[in-house]
C-alpha cells in the first residue's frame, strides 16, 4: 500500500498568520549550505540542505499546480493508496484554496491526513464537519494551551476559541494527535495539566510534548538563536520526568521529544529487550560513532551489549541529525579511530568531513550510518511497540554491519 504526500508549499511565519513566539523558524539567517547525504560528491550544498532545511518556499502553490503534481505522483504509484497526507511549509489551515483541495482529495475515497496544522486559519468550527465528511481520518494539531488567551498571546491566533472548537469536534470523530512546545513559566505546570485534562476529556488520541530549544547546541542551526532572549530552558532529564509523570496521570498517550515515549520505552526501547539485543550481529570491527549528546549513552549501551570495542563520541549538539561541520571541527581527533561513522541525516558533506577529521594527518574513512536507529516521539506516537523495535533492530544491524565491513 502506498502513501501520497501532497505538498502545498508555503512559508513559515508568512503563510500561517505570523510566527508563533516560539517558532523554530523565527530569525532564520543567511547561512552557508550545510552539506548532507543528498549532495553531489564534488559540491557542498543541494536543494535540501540549502533551501529545504529552512522550508524556504516562494509561497503557497496554486491549486492547479498542486493538482498537477498530485496527478503526476499518482501515475508513478503502482500500489493502491492507503493514505493521502497534506503537508507544506505553510499551515494548511491557512491555504487559500483549502476547501477546494480537500474536496478534490476527498473524492478519491482514500483516508486523508493533515501532517501538521496550528488551526490558526480555522475561524469557523463548521470546518471540522466539512473535513470529516471529506475523508479526514487523522490530524496533527498544535494546541500549545487549552487557554484561548495563551494561544492568542503566544501563537498569535486571531480566533483561538474557534481553533479549539475545531479541535474538539475533530477529537470526537477522528484520530487527533495534539502537540505543544513546552515553555517554562508559560504553558507548563498547572496550565499544561489543564491542557492535558482538556484533551483527555475531548478524546484526543495523544499529545506530543516538545521541549523548547533556544540555543545552537539544542538544535537551532539556522543562525537564529536565541528565539526568545533570556527564556529559561528545561533540562532533557527534567523534561523526560515531566513526560513520565503526565503520561501516568492521564488516559491519553503523552510522549515527548527529545525524550521519550513512556508506553513503548523509546527511543532505544531495545535496551529493555535482551532477547532482541542477542539477535543483533556481534561487533567485530573498530570505528568511532559520532552522535548527539542525547543519543550517545543509549547507542553506546547497545554496541557494548553486542561485543563492544567501539566508542560513541558525542559532539556538543543534543540532536544527532542536526550535527554540522562545526560540531566535527570541535572534536578531539585523538579520540577517533580511522573509521568514523556519522549520523545518516546529519548536515555534513562527506568530503568536508574527511578533510576536517583528517587535519591531524591521519586519513580517516568517513562513513554515513543509517538514517534512523530509533523512533522519536513524533514518529512513535502512531506506532506499535513491535514496529519501533523492528525499526531499531534494522537500524542497529545496519550500523554494526557498516562497522564490521569498514572498521
Amino acid at each position: 500500500m502506498a502513501h501520497l504526500t501532497v505538498d502545498i508549499g508555503g512559508r513559515p511565519g508568512v503563510d500561517c498568520r505570523g510566527f508563533c513566539e516560539y517558532c523554530y523558524f523565527k530569525h532564520v539567517g543567511e547561512v552557508e549550505p550545510f552539506g548532507c547525504r543528498y549532495c553531489l560528491p564534488f559540491k557542498v550544498g543541494c536543494d535540501y540542505c540549502t533551501r529545504g532545511v529552512k522550508e524556504q518556499y516562494s509561497g503557497f502553490k496554486p491549486l492547479s499546480t498542486v493538482a498537477d503534481d498530485t496527478l503526476a505522483q499518482l501515475q508513478m504509484i503502482g500500489d493502491d493508496l492507503s493514505r493521502i497526507t497534506i503537508s507544506g511549509g505553510g499551515d494548511p489551515s491557512c491555504y487559500p484554496e483549502f476547501r477546494d483541495l480537500v474536496e478534490i482529495l476527498g473524492s478519491m475515497g482514500v483516508p486523508l491526513h493533515i501532517g501538521y496544522t496550528s488551526g490558526k486559519g480555522f475561524d469557523d468550527p463548521e470546518i471540522a464537519d466539512f473535513l470529516v465528511d471529506n475523508g479526514l481520518s487523522e490530524v496533527s494539531y498544535t494546541i500549545f494551551s487549552a487557554d484561548p488567551e495563551r494561544r492568542r498571546r503566544y501563537m498569535h491566533d486571531p480566533t483561538p476559541e474557534a481553533s479549539l472548537a475545531v479541535m474538539r469536534r475533530l477529537c470526537e470523530k477522528i484520530d487527533v494527535y495534539a502537540a505543544a512546545v513546552v515553555i517554562p513559566g508559560v504553558n507548563d505546570g498547572e496550565d499544561l495539566e489543564q491542557t492535558c485534562a482538556w484533551l483527555d476529556e475531548a478524546g484526543a488520541k495523544g499529545l506530543i510534548l516538545m521541549r523548547f530549544a533556544n540555543s545552537t547546541d539544542q538544535g537551532l542551526i539556522l543562525g537564529n538563536a536565541p528565539i526568545i532572549p533570556g527564556q529559561q530552558v528545561e533540562s532533557v532529564e527534567a523534561f523526560r520526568d515531566r513526560v513520565t509523570d503526565l503520561n501516568a496521570r492521564f488516559s491519553l498517550k503523552i510522549s515527548g521529544t527529545p525524550l521519550w515515549d513512556p508506553e513503548i520505552g523509546s527511543p532505544f526501547a531495545i535496551l529493555q529487550e535482551p532477547d532482541l539485543l542477542a539477535r543483533l550481529p556481534r561487533v567485530r570491527g573498530k570505528a568511532s560513532v559520532v552522535s548527539g549528546t542525547v543519543a550517545t549513552p543509549f547507542i553506546q549501551q547497545v554496541l557494548d551489549a553486542c561485543g563492544g570495542g567501539c566508542r560513541v563520541v558525542p559532539v556538543q549538539k543534543e540532536i544527532a541529525c542536526l550535527i554540522t561541520i562545526d560540531d566535527l571541527a570541535a572534536l578531539d581527533l585523538a579520540d577517533l579511530e580511522e573509521a568514523v561513522v556519522l549520523p545518516g541525516r546529519s548536515f555534513v558533506h562527506d568530503r568536508q568531513a574527511a578533510e576536517v577529521l583528517g587535519r591531524d594527518g591521519t586519513v580517516r574513512a568517513v562513513l554515513r550510518g543509517p538514517e534512523m536507529l530509533t523512533a522519536d516521539a513524533e514518529t512513535s506516537m502512531g506506532m506499535r511497540k513491535e514496529e519501533v523495535l523492528q525499526m531499531e533492530l534494522d537500524g542497529f544491524a545496519a550500523l554494526i554491519h557498516l562497522i564490521n565491513q569498514n572498521g
